[in-house]
């Protein structure tokens, strides 16, 4: 048996994974151990985590892949810095001390880190390193159903790269096209994410949320002024308007003048009809970007399947709009499309690429994407004693059926089941759910148990075998990772008055007969709940139906505004006791808020910092 261990770190997510023969054993971003949003740092949880799901200790893994290579990164800073002098000097003066010190001389620093988790693990050698987007290539090519496909991906940069072109048939992969830093449509999003006021890496799915709410003006202005764009949709960013190169902010002073107002303060300043349409012109423009450059491959390389990755691969809206195109006849999105799924990539390249495995192709080698702990129920009995928490043991059975009832009659519930998602995205393992046919479920989601934005809308979880009845799509979205509109017939069409507000006006009018789930704009953004990855969520799902005629459920994130999905009992608890959840089911175990000692109850909201 050969086990690789695959390893991301030190930008963003840094996460672990393990493969045994090929196999996704197990894989996980290092945020949910240590509960700080998008760690950067050395996975060492995650790794000891990846590692106790077959108890093996470090010394028995075969090979070591870290996702990217360090010295062609160097190499690109170096290359930067000299181009743009004397700009930048300040932020040259202050990277170069980390990359000296740390992360030039990678290799020997992973190898000490990594004896810390056994210290008879004594062979460098095992260590190797692929490329960024190879990682991300791989991540997305070799867990996917299809033989041959071509793989777009798309972030902010890697070593060299920030958009890659590779073509994937059986067990190889080879990337043929590739567009180089600073010209990046990742880093393009994240400029428009600062100066909107949002969070650069953790925003960005704010702006998606917002974009609906306004109306592309500015649109032509970008495509002027910001953006050389090709027909085929090859780019080149105007790098007079920006800072990111060598600089410690996203945009300049010339930006900002382009637009007519200053970055957004998020502590000063309101989200305005400015910042919606702001939002409504980057999301058109990346749209534009995404389908010349899907129609160009198509065209050009005549493969029927398409695979994505990288962070702008998160960008659901992008994506229902390349699934409505019909460029491609299949689509398959890497759930963990960002740096976390890099360790994953890295991991799979090296065992087919590199070792020349043969391959086995299957319907979802994600497994739903569930690869991270769980829980057995002595265990979990006894971490909810030691909580003082007050609960009740159901039978199978029962826990269904009781969490449906409860769920329609308005109650939301925190649901905690089987093995932890990897990847943005809560799945139904992890999750808060909710009644979508409610009209102020969504604002009091947002408000009472996120603690965030108005604005932001929630997913629907809906069974697969009820997708075409309420939403225009027919494909498996297991990931939640595309958006369709919701079924013509289960919308509920506009008053002229209602049709003419503007902004956050709007969200308050019912739109459809699932109000909760509805976007402004009549989208949402789906999942497709399989028997076969996820009984438990899908049984729940089905009883609900069985109960409100409904095979949809608002499903959203366990976890409050700034803090990670939670992974422990512990996380669980403290987050249903710090928000206005009223129940929390764990495996067969339900929590009633009513039960609990009040005096458990904790200020929450303000214990991470907001994203």
């Amino acid at each position: 048996m050969t086990k690789i261990l695959g390893i991301s770190a030190f930008y963003h997510d840094s996460a672990a994974a393990l493969i045994i023969d090929g196999k996704i054993i197990a894989a996980a971003q290092e945020e949910r151990f240590s509960r700080k949003k998008h760690d950067p740092n050395y996975p060492f949880n995650a790794i000891k985590y990846v590692l106790s799901e077959k108890n093996l200790r470090l010394n028995n893994i075969d090979h070591i892949v870290f996702f990217e290579k360090p010295f062609l990164k160097f190499e690109r800073l170096l290359e930067t810095y000299v181009a743009f002098a004397p700009r930048g000097f300040k932020s040259f003066s202050l990277s170069m001390p980390i990359w000296l010190r740390e992360k030039l001389f990678q290799k020997d620093f992973l190898f000490q880190k990594l004896k810390q988790h056994d210290k008879n693990f004594t062979n460098i050698e095992k260590i190797k390193f692929s490329e960024h987007h190879f990682s991300h290539a791989a991540s997305a090519f070799y867990p996917s159903p299809f033989k041959d496909a071509i793989v777009l991906t798309l972030d902010g940069v890697g070593e060299w790269a920030t958009t890659t072109i590779a073509i994937g048939e059986e067990n190889k992969l080879k990337i043929v096209k590739e567009i180089y830093f600073p010209h990046s449509i990742g880093l393009l999003y994240s400029a428009f994410t600062y100066y909107t006021g949002f969070k650069v890496n953790s925003g960005e799915y704010k702006v998606m949320g917002l974009a609906p709410y306004g109306k592309p003006k500015y649109k032509d202005l970008i495509l002027d002024k910001l953006v050389d764009l090709k027909q085929d949709g090859s780019f080149k960013l105007n790098m007079k308007y920006f800072d990111f190169a060598t600089g410690l902010t996203m945009t300049n002073k010339e930006f900002s003048k382009l637009f007519g107002r200053p970055v957004r303060n998020p502590r000063k300043d309101l989200i305005d009809s400015f910042h919606m349409d702001i939002a409504a012109s980057i999301q058109s423009v990346i749209e534009e970007i995404v389908l010349r450059l899907t129609e160009n491959i198509a065209k050009e390389y005549k493969k029927k399947n398409l695979c994505l990755a990288g962070g702008v691969a998160l960008n659901c809206v992008a994506n229902g709009k390349i699934l409505k195109k019909n460029f491609f006849e299949k689509i398959w999105i890497q759930p963990a499309a960002g740096d976390a799924g890099g360790s994953l990539g890295a991991a799979l390249a090296y065992w087919y690429n590199e070792l020349n495995n043969p391959r086995k192709i299957l319907k979802d080698q994600m497994a739903g994407s569930y690869l991270g702990p769980k829980f057995d129920v002595d265990f979990i009995e006894e971490k909810l004693k030691s909580l003082k928490a007050n609960y009740k043991k159901k039978l199978n059975n029962e826990i269904f059926q009781l969490t449906a009832r409860k769920l329609s009659e308005g109650k939301i519930v925190g649901w905690f089941q089987g093995r932890m998602e990897f990847g943005p995205r809560a799945l139904g393992a992890r999750s808060i759910l909710a009644d979508p046919r409610s009209e102020k479920m969504q604002k009091d989601l947002n408000i009472k148990i996120k603690f965030r934005e108005s604005f932001r809308p929630f997913a629907p979880s809906v069974l697969r075998e009820d997708l075409e009845e309420w939403f225009q799509i027919n494909c498996d979205s297991p990931y939640m990772l595309l958006v369709s509109e919701i079924k013509k017939d289960k919308q509920i069409s506009m008053s002229e008055k209602n049709y003419n507000l503007f902004g956050i006006d709007k969200l308050n009018i019912k739109r459809s007969s699932i109000p909760a789930v509805t976007h402004v704009d009549y989208t949402a953004r789906i999942q497709t709940v399989h028997k076969e990855t996820n009984p438990k969520f899908h049984r729940l799902i089905s009883e609900f139906k069985k109960i409100t005629n409904c095979p949809v459920l608002v499903n959203t994130s366990f976890n409050v505004r700034g803090e990670p999905i939670v992974c422990s009992i512990e996380d669980a608890y403290n987050c249903f006791m710090g928000t206005n959840l009223d129940i929390l089911v764990i495996e067969d175990f339900l929590l009633l808020k009513e039960d609990q000692n009040q005096n458990l109850l904790n200020d929450y909201k303000s214990k991470f910092e907001p994203d």
